[in-house]
């Protein structure tokens, strides 16, 4: 379920790579994080979608809305509805500094057929350490977040509410990890437009 939801941000991603970085800009991040020097003829946007997008079944994600840094995503896999709200770091940082990875990439996302709304979730881009605990930090709070390969979801879904509405009321967003070969990551997230992209994506999943 979550997999197949970071599968569909990838496709997104692959498939309209181009809309999203013009319409979102060019994140601050430095070259050497985001490439990776052992495929030199991958895009730095496709490689970490690649694989992924192999499995969304062929449903490609439309932009419906673009706010500040947020872009507010709908797909349709198998007939059902799946809406998200997508943006990049504005800024990245790693420890030892300037180790390769490919883009992260948060976002928030609403099924109405599992009755899912506003899950929370970070492909980080890189594999995590097994096992690790990652968090999330916001609005004066520290959130706790369990690890999946690549992805990062809150531990205590009952406090996804209250991380969401600190989300909509401040200034930005901080995730920190560590990588299976012990690099620790700080990604800050802007978080402009995040109210208004989360309403439209509300707007445009009710069924």
């Amino acid at each position: 379920m979550r997999q197949t939801l970071t599968s569909l941000v990838a496709s997104a991603l692959l498939c309209g790579g181009a809309s999203l970085a013009q319409a979102q800009g060019t994140p601050k991040q430095p070259s050497k994080d985001v490439a990776k020097p052992a495929a030199p003829a991958a895009k730095p946007t496709a490689s970490p979608a690649a694989a992924a997008a192999a499995a969304a079944g062929g449903a490609e994600p439309t932009l419906i809305g673009q706010f500040g840094t947020w872009g507010a995503y709908m797909a349709t896999p198998n007939g059902k509805k799946v809406c998200f709200a997508l943006a990049k770091p504005s800024s990245s940082k790693t420890n030892p500094p300037n180790r390769p990875r490919d883009p992260a990439y948060a976002f928030v996302s609403t099924r109405p057929g599992e009755k899912v709304v506003n899950e929370v979730s970070v492909m980080i881009g890189y594999t995590l350490k097994p096992g690790s605990e990652s968090t999330l930090e916001v609005g004066g709070g520290s959130y706790a977040m369990y690890t999946q390969g690549d992805g990062l979801w809150i531990k205590n879904a009952a406090e996804e509410e209250r991380m969401v509405d600190a989300m909509r009321k401040s200034a930005e967003v901080t995730v920190k990890g560590v990588s299976a070969k012990g690099t620790e990551t700080t990604d800050t997230f802007s978080l402009k437009g995040l109210s208004q992209a989360l309403d439209r994506v509300a707007q445009d999943c009710r069924r």
